[in-house]
């Protein structure tokens, strides 16, 4: 199947696919007499597991492994697993993160809503913003 052809059936473009290639995600094609890739019909599975990890959100590193291990003759599941079980705990603690944030936020707009500009001085850059304990002592 021809590049063109390939990128239709994927939906992907042949700049892509080019790229797949030389990341190394997709082995290189036989080529035509005529130089022209003609890449095996599985190359669209390929090309849809690929899609798919990365809306698990692996890494192209990450699914280039995968397939090192799968090209070797080894079942990845292990791999993947253990790749699924890193992203589950760095999405928690981004989660984590984002609480925090979000409390944060929840009392700095409590803040704002009870601050009169008109009691600022210039002095003062933001009063929502400054720390409850002042500035920091030199």
């Amino acid at each position: 199947m021809r590049i063109g052809a390939l990128a239709a059936t994927s939906g992907l473009s042949t700049k892509t696919i080019r790229f797949y290639e030389q990341s190394g995600l997709l082995p290189e094609p036989p080529r035509t007499s005529g130089g022209y890739r003609d890449y095996p019909a599985q190359t669209a599975t390929r090309i849809a597991f690929i899609r798919d990890a990365q809306g698990a959100g692996l890494s192209l590193a990450e699914i280039r492994s995968v397939l090192v291990l799968r090209d070797g003759g080894q079942a990845p599941c292990g791999h993947v697993s253990a790749l699924i079980g890193q992203h589950l705990e760095e999405i928690e603690r981004q989660l984590a993160e984002l609480a925090k944030t979000r409390q944060a936020l929840r009392a700095l707009a409590h803040r704002a809503a009870a601050t009169d500009p008109a009691a600022c001085t210039k002095d003062d850059i933001c009063t929502i913003l400054a720390s409850a304990d002042g500035p920091p002592q030199q």
